[in-house]
């Protein structure tokens, strides 16, 4: 027998949820049932348990996104799992979607080497607090930069408290007396070495990244790559990725054809090349980056975030490794896996058109604002009309809160958010910070969907 849902809703979106059900042509069986509340969003456990006398014989209950309270204790009440939907009606196709294949993004098997490139100017105090902020953003090894004709008398103290503090650490220098002073403090990588310098990978433990001795010449790489395997020894070959109109193409090419030639080494890209001496948003960028690491079995990328426009560049570099490996791993595109690397733009910005929202606004019967956005821009409404503007400053005039500050307050916050969605193509959510995605911080308090939202400023004030 198929499953039978029981979907409770409001009044002014009981309609929309039987259409959206409708057409989903669902394999389970459903109820739809309101609970005598008009907006569905202001459900609350209490009230459920309170309200509802009969399940319909449901094997689970789906209330909306936003609801409050305790859910565990009303399916406990219930004698029925009781969960969560999305927030938003038109996402219930893509929820059931997403239930119905779970995509795990706690795997990857790309390593993020994360370059502090001014290491000698930096305190040790300092680069440790710099390899704890890296390793909360994805960083699995520590890559100390050395500069050139730059003094490092601490360096092997920085190594060494590092190694102290649980990390895996690279020194990173073209000049083989850092190399060997930074592999005999314990760091377990070197980057550069080359074809000239290969000597100092006899005198340390310490892996070395190899690069070409002449930046282009692969001939030079192969020579390298035959005396490591002859001795048996742990390697890491990076053919070097150039920045954008400095020969970028033809190192992608190199790649690949090092790649097809070597198809069990270990290789290495530096996706700061491009990060870093790009001006666009780097999370396109790591996104691409890191799908070309997943086709061509690239297991280790270095990253900086030295650029201000690049200073999410390594926790954007995690989050794509995990939905790459996904990728790949499930035999599908890097789409509809996780949002997060959607910074600027969504799948679906308006999940309700114009029509709908004057449906909607048609129902309200109580002083409240509500605020949406179109294709056709913003929309505010309450009992007393609807109102549709591009600029919200034409929208003030209509709403008449000259009188209370508060609440014009807050409407100007939420229209500013609406308009900032609908220029970019984002979803608003009304009372919600815009999502950033993993390229930006947002410092908000996690909702806690078992209490009430406490009163904001605003609402204090009034």
């Amino acid at each position: 027998m198929s499953e039978h849902i029981l979907f409770l809703t409001g009044k002014l979106a009981e309609k929309q949820l039987h259409q959206i059900l409708t057409k989903m042509q669902p394999e389970f069986t459903y109820t739809v049932h309101h609970l005598s509340v008009t907006v569905a969003a202001l459900m609350t456990a209490d009230m459920i348990g309170r309200r509802l006398k009969d399940t319909f014989n449901a094997d689970r209950i789906m209330v909306p996104g936003r609801c409050r309270g305790d859910l565990e204790g009303l399916s406990n009440l219930l004698n029925t799992p009781v969960e969560r939907g999305p927030d938003e009606l038109k996402d219930l196709p893509l929820y059931f979607g997403k239930q119905a294949h779970k995509i795990d993004l706690s795997h990857y098997d790309v390593k993020i080497f994360a370059e502090i490139v001014d290491a000698p100017n930096v305190s040790v105090d300092d680069v440790v607090k710099r390899a704890y902020y890296y390793k909360e953003n994805g960083a699995n090894i520590i890559d100390i930069g050395c500069l050139p004709d730059t003094p490092f008398a601490h360096m092997e103290e920085v190594i060494r408290t590092l190694k102290q503090e649980g990390f895996l650490v690279s020194i990173d220098s073209l000049n083989t007396d850092d190399l060997l002073r930074g592999a005999q403090a314990g760091a377990d990588y070197m980057l550069s070495l080359h074809e000239s310098t290969l000597w100092v990978a006899d005198e340390v433990d310490a892996i070395p990244i190899i690069i070409p001795e002449k930046h282009t010449d692969l001939s030079s790489l192969d020579n390298v790559i035959a005396i490591l395997q002859s001795k048996n020894q742990p390697f890491i070959v990076d053919p070097i990725l150039d920045p954008l109109h400095f020969g970028f193409t033809d190192s992608v090419v190199r790649y690949h054809a090092v790649r097809k030639k070597y198809p069990d080494i270990e290789m290495m890209m530096g996706v700061g090349n491009i990060t870093e001496l790009t001006h666009a948003d780097t999370v396109g960028m790591n996104t691409i980056l890191l799908g070309m690491c997943s086709e061509l079995d690239i297991k280790h990328i270095l990253a900086t975030e030295v650029s201000q426009h690049a200073c999410r560049a390594i926790k954007e570099a995690d989050l794509a490794r995990r939905i790459m490996y996904a990728a790949k791993e499930n035999n599908t595109l890097p789409k509809h896996i996780d949002p997060g690397l959607m910074a600027l733009h969504e799948p679906s910005p308006f999940p309700y058109a114009l029509d709908e929202i004057k449906e909607f606004a048609a129902q309200v019967k109580d002083p409240s604002f509500r605020i949406q956005i179109s294709s056709e821009g913003v929309h505010i409404y309450n009992r007393e009309g609807l109102h549709s503007a591009i600029d919200p400053f034409d929208l003030y005039p209509k709403l008449s809160v000259e009188e209370d500050a508060g609440h014009a307050f807050y409407l100007g916050v939420e229209l500013a958010r609406a308009e900032t969605a609908w220029q970019l193509g984002k979803r608003f959510n009304q009372d919600q910070s815009l999502d950033w995605g993993c390229a930006a911080k947002i410092n908000e308090p996690t909702v806690d969907l078992h209490t009430f939202k406490p009163a904001g400023t605003t609402f204090k004030k009034s």
